[in-house]
């Protein structure tokens, strides 16, 4: 152990010369009793709090708390194993406590989300023991109160280190950047990042981090120029999450282009940062350049294996899925409990019931892994939408654990489709007793209602949903085009070019009825004449979409649509006699999953 340790420091002229300056720490390195090198060694491989009471024991029998660390490492040891009385027993009988021993306890009750001994023990230092604490001693403390949100702990701290002198020391901001953004306060944060005199990278990333986060997806990108003007360089970190920032903002030419830093900074073999641009480009709907990115990884990790999988599971192509699944097998990489449920999620959108059934089957029985609730949901949702609702009800009572909202939405969402009122009425029931705020439940069994022409019941549930204050989220539809997002709602008339948009969607309307279609106005839920339904649906807000998007993009160029409700009948119809007329391919996006729209047909099969 000595030779090692003098083999690493001959190599270390300033950690030589800082080991010989601090005593403690070199008598840690090159203890006096063989017995003491034997204690350190024997605790820092111990596993459990017996070890550590069997090695105290020895301590208290044979050597000093002072030799070597080995009671401070006792303390830390302790707490790690979660004895926090058996660590504050032990501290308050060493004989010499310096600044590290009392770190040492406040750090491992910061780890345990003790807030208030890490206090308690704050005070007993500065006024019982009149010593002063350090830059680490409240970094302890702050990472506390930010993991478990105790921000007024959090400002006195604040105000303690500005007291002490330590507030504009790089690693205390940092922290305290961090508390403040993570707890929601991101003008504190902003304040304390602009006073600092020296940012660093973790400053920076703290901030880009910060604003993603709190939902500024663009001011987080705009970091970026601004940290380079700064002089400091993006890393791993900062590109990671600008690339997640970008999935928010939607915008595929601001993703194309940090694909082009990644190049420039030599990212371009970093696994992980090829993993997230791949999963960028997948939720984009640019699933082609998805998976060149993934190809061009030399040895793709099982993340990001399963983050290509989860790519075709969500645009529909259930086959592939399949294929990567087995590629990965053959590999050798072991898939997790997320590998399977992006696989039981393919397999739901392409309806494929028996294979679902199968990697359900040999998750737990071939790989050990038991089902969770997403597993289930998965399993209730391709049965359900295969039209199998008893199956899926069966599946449901009979769980190991209670059900959750997403297992019994799934089944919902089956009833809703194959217009099953009684279970509906139950599963809804069941679901609005979990979360009686969530309106989507409401909404669902009003629709289950109205599909059935129960337009009394229907209004009941409605009026239910307004006396608690409820409130149901509109459908909006977004189109990239010259660096900006377009947003449309249904019936909007706020866009600048609305006149040409309607223009242009009555000319679609017209091609598509000379092609055969027929109006689908039954997904209008709402008990007015056939003509005035059928108005009401021709100004859906992915219709007013469609109509821009082949305004002003290139015939050649896929037209990529991002929903944020589930596009309804009509709609999916609409889209497919469009790609048809106007031999184009249309993309929608909607929470679920992607519909491909491409020569008068759908990626999903009409399945969804």
């Amino acid at each position: 152990m000595v030779k090692a340790a003098l083999s690493y420091i001959s190599d270390c002229p300033l950690v030589l010369y800082k080991l010989f300056i601090h005593r403690k720490l070199h008598n840690a390195l090159f203890p006096q009793e063989p017995l003491v090198s034997a204690l350190i060694l024997a605790l820092n491989s111990c596993s459990s709090i017996s070890y550590c009471q069997a090695i105290h024991a020895r301590v208290i029998k044979s050597v000093d708390y002072s030799d070597g660390f080995i009671g401070d490492q006792l303390v830390t040891k302790y707490v790690k194993f979660g004895g926090a009385e058996d660590a504050q027993k032990l501290f308050d009988e060493m004989p010499q406590k310096d600044v590290v021993s009392w770190n040492s306890l406040i750090s491992g009750f910061s780890q345990m989300g003790c807030i208030g001994k890490c206090l308690s023990t704050l005070f007993r230092m500065k006024f019982e023991m009149g010593m002063k604490p350090n830059d680490v001693t409240l970094l302890s403390v702050i990472s506390a109160c930010t993991d478990f949100v105790v921000l007024d702990v959090g400002k006195y701290i604040h105000g303690y280190a500005l007291k002490l002198g330590i507030l504009l020391e790089t690693k205390v901001g940092n922290s305290l950047v961090n508390m403040y953004g993570k707890s929601g306060y991101l003008d504190a944060a902003c304040r304390l990042f602009e006073a600092m005199p020296i940012r660093n990278i973790v400053s920076w990333n703290s901030m880009v981090m910060i604003y993603k986060q709190n939902g500024f997806a663009e001011e987080a990108v705009s970091c970026l120029s601004l940290m380079r003007m700064a002089g400091v360089e993006p890393d791993e970190g900062t590109i990671v999450v600008l690339l997640q920032a970008c999935e928010d903002l939607g915008v595929g030419k601001l993703a194309e282009g940090f694909h082009g830093l990644i190049l420039c900074y030599g990212f371009n073999a970093n696994g992980r940062i090829l993993t997230v641009l791949s999963n960028l480009y997948a939720k984009l709907g640019r699933l082609d350049t998805s998976w060149k990115v993934f190809r061009e990884m030399l040895n793709p990790d099982r993340v990001a294996w399963t983050a290509m999988l989860a790519g075709y599971a969500v645009h529909g192509h259930g086959k592939k899925a399949m294929e990567i699944f087995e590629s990965m097998i053959k590999e050798g990489l072991e898939p997790d409990h997320v590998t399977f449920t992006h696989l039981l999620n393919a397999c739901s959108h392409s309806g494929f019931v028996k294979e679902g059934k199968y990697y359900f089957k040999i998750m737990s029985e071939v790989y050990g892994i038991v089902p969770r609730l997403d597993h289930y949901s998965c399993m209730v949702d391709l049965l359900g939408r295969s039209g199998l609702l008893n199956d899926a009800y069966e599946l449901i009572i009979h769980m190991p654990m209670e059900p959750n909202s997403g297992v019994w939405g799934a089944l919902l969402g089956a009833c809703r489709v194959y217009g099953n009122i009684e279970l509906g009425k139950e599963v809804a029931e069941r679901l609005i007793a979990l979360d009686p705020s969530d309106p989507r439940n409401y909404i669902m069994l009003s629709n289950i209602y109205c599909a059935a022409g129960l337009w009394r019941d229907a209004s009941q549930v409605r009026t239910l949903m307004k006396d608690r204050g409820l409130i149901r989220t509109s459908g909006c539809s977004f189109v990239e085009h010259g660096n900006k997002i377009h947003r449309f709602v249904a019936g909007d008339r706020s866009h600048p070019e609305w006149e040409k948009i309607y223009v242009k969607l009555e000319e679609l309307i017209e091609k598509i009825w000379r092609a055969g279609f027929v109006s689908k106005t039954e997904f209008v839920l709402h008990d007015v004449e056939e003509e005035i339904k059928e108005d009401m649906i021709n100004k859906h807000s992915e219709k007013l979409a469609i109509a821009f998007g082949l305004l002003v993009t290139n015939a050649g160029m896929p037209l990529i649509i991002i929903k944020n409700l589930r596009i309804c009948g009509d709609c999916h119809s609409t889209a497919k006699f469009i790609s048809l007329v106007e031999k184009r391919t249309i993309i929608i996006r909607d929470p679920k999953r992607f519909h491909h729209f491409d020569n008068g047909l759908c990626s999903c099969g009409d399945y969804w």
